[in-house]
């Protein structure tokens, strides 16, 4: 018998800014990604350094054309039918529907593009899990006001949301306000457009835009609800088992304090409120916070309704970091655990720690859960009959939907599970091809190059099986 519940929602996700390309199309405005080049031509320091890298033209933008699912999402959702998805998690790319993001009134054709693929999901028998902003702040916001750092950007916010919940109410019911909320303190241009390259305190800036986007994420759930009573909000975090290095005191200390960081987002849209620690912590890094009357009050009056985080590694924390051999990561590095093995990104391969997160979640909050991205990050080879065996990918994933049923079967409630890049993208850290999650494989290489042409990979044909059988069946073809 299946560990997982009858109605469980199997599926796999993508996002506009790493999919969609037709960046300049049908009135679409830039995104943040839209003025970024890949990793060969100094990606991470334009994000680090956005103005100039405003300033400076690239020979190559992967955002601009990407997959081309924009043009492509009929075939594209076809064949994910064709494994049985459940549901389909992609996200909406605001500038698409409001291009500078403070426009009165939204982009039709954007809303219309949305509208169709939506649709298409829906024929196919697939709900839809829609993120409302995942990286994707219209760069006009960042340009003109400063990003999230300006709290008017939470009208702008609201008046997206109202747009779309509006338009979409008899398509969507599963609602994600912000991908991955925790990551602004790894990259405050993604995570929040902010420019803090020469803030004197980066970390104020960061923390009052947080801010921001948890009023934000409150209003927008009280305004979903208002719209339809069926919508079920979400919040969403990079989410991470964190080890101690060693039993030591210190270590196991520090350990708990790297949770608290990644915790205090779910605290916040969970239990309404800025938990005790933070107080501390904000007068150690010299941060005050400017919370305006009623703020707490709105946090606290609208909670979201399910939890969602990703999950692809654990991490380990260490008192003293000074000798200790480090692994990959996409924003950032940690110490490397000697127990566990590690994929071509140095990213370490931990399926035991979903199953920790998932039950730590759900006894720290009690409410659903859904592990909306999981995923193998690898280089994948066409042989010249155009297969693609890619068991290293069915292994990795096989693995991590165990120890998520266990995690059920140890009472955890969990409603899902959305794969990351179930077609082949481009890397939101590097801006590479070759680094490929999908079951489905995309001819298109680091420098733009190839057909576009989808091929289903072996593990396309496991997954297909995994999800008729409930995950009651997750060994190998």
């Amino acid at each position: 018998m299946s560990k997982f519940p009858e109605h469980f929602l199997w599926g796999g996700a993508i996002a506009a800014n790493q999919s969609e390309g037709a960046y300049n199309v049908d009135g679409k405005g830039l995104s943040l990604v839209d003025i970024l080049p890949d990793a060969k031509h100094g990606r991470r320091e334009a994000e680090y350094h956005p103005r100039q890298g405003m300033q400076t033209v690239y020979d190559f933008y992967p955002s601009h054309d990407s997959i081309g699912f924009y043009y492509n999402y009929k075939e594209d959702i076809q064949m994910l039918a064709e494994m049985g998805f459940k549901v389909f998690r992609t996200s909406i790319s605001w500038p698409r529907i409001f291009p500078n993001g403070d426009e009165a009134e939204p982009n039709e054709a954007g809303l219309q593009y949305y509208q169709d693929l939506f649709q298409c999901c829906k024929d196919h028998g697939m709900e839809l899990l829609v993120t409302i902003n995942h990286f994707d702040t219209p760069f006009g916001l960042f340009d003109k006001y400063g990003g999230w750092a300006n709290r008017q950007v939470i009208d702008f916010f609201l008046n997206y949301c109202r747009a779309i919940f509006e338009r979409y109410q008899d398509l969507v019911k599963y609602w994600i306000t912000f991908n991955e909320i925790n990551v602004i303190l790894h990259s405050g241009y993604i995570g929040g457009a902010l420019d803090i390259e020469n803030e004197a305190n980066p970390l104020q800036v960061k923390y009052q835009a947080m801010h921001h986007q948890f009023v934000a994420s409150s209003l927008a759930t009280k305004l979903a609800h208002e719209i339809n009573a069926d919508y079920q909000i979400g919040c969403m975090i990079a989410g991470a088992a964190i080890y101690p290095y060693s039993c030591k005191p210190a270590d196991v200390w520090k350990a708990k304090t790297a949770e608290r960081q990644n915790y205090f987002f779910l605290d916040i849209h969970a239990r309404g409120k800025y938990p005790s620690y933070t107080e501390k912590l904000f007068r150690e890094q010299n941060v005050s916070l400017q919370i305006e009357a009623g703020d707490l009050e709105i946090l606290e009056q609208y909670p979201v309704d399910f939890m969602a985080f990703s999950y692809y590694a654990s991490y380990v924390a260490a008192d003293d970091e000074s000798d200790k051999e480090r692994s990959g990561g996409n924003m950032f590095s940690a110490i490397k655990n000697p127990y566990l093995p590690e994929s071509e990104w140095g990213w370490q391969i931990d399926p035991l720690g979903l199953r920790i997160v998932t039950n730590d979640l759900y006894d720290r909050y009690q409410l659903p859960l859904f592990v909306v991205e999981n995923g193998l990050g690898a280089n994948d080879t066409v042989e010249a009959d155009d297969t693609i065996n890619d068991q290293y990918r069915i292994d990795y994933l096989r693995e991590h939907i165990r120890e998520l049923g266990n995690a059920i079967e140890d009472g955890a409630e969990v409603i899902g599970y959305t794969s990351w890049g179930c077609i082949d993208l481009v890397s939101a850290g590097t801006g590479e091809m070759a680094k490929r999650y999908g079951y489905i494989y995309v001819d298109r290489d680091n420098n733009g190059e190839g057909t576009q042409k989808r091929l289903r990979k072996q593990s396309f044909h496991w997954y297909k099986k995994v999800i008729a059988t409930n995950g009651s069946d997750i060994e190998n073809i």
